[in-house]
């Protein structure tokens, strides 16, 4: 069963930081390009990063030069390093594995 869990997010005040975690199970991520998407409260679900297995990297507009994704093969696991975080950060975050799967989401809410 492949699942994808992810971790990290909570409240945290304008400026600050987050760093979210995705880890894969029942599939190897070593091959396939991740990503991370976020959906905020009556919006589309976007595009936030992706990294191909080849650690080339993409960025949304809003994501660039604030955001950063990594990837572990060996841990089976995707980072999404958040700085300078703004209100409109706040949404559910998801955790992709090529295009067919998707984790569960963790809520991130950028707020004083």
């Amino acid at each position: 069963q492949v699942q994808l869990v992810e971790s990290g997010g909570g409240l945290v005040q304008p400026g600050g930081s987050l760093k979210l975690s995705c880890v894969a199970s029942g599939i190897s991520i070593r091959l396939y390009s991740m990503g991370w998407y976020r959906q905020a409260p009556g919006k589309q679900r976007e595009l936030v990063a992706t990294i191909n297995s080849g650690e080339t990297t993409t960025f949304a507009d809003s994501a660039k030069g604030r955001f950063f994704i990594s990837r572990d093969n060996a841990k089976n696991t995707v980072y999404l390093q958040m700085n300078s975080l703004k209100p409109e950060d706040t949404a559910v975050y998801y955790c992709r594995h090529s295009s067919r799967y998707w984790g569960q989401g963790t809520q991130v809410t950028v707020s004083s």
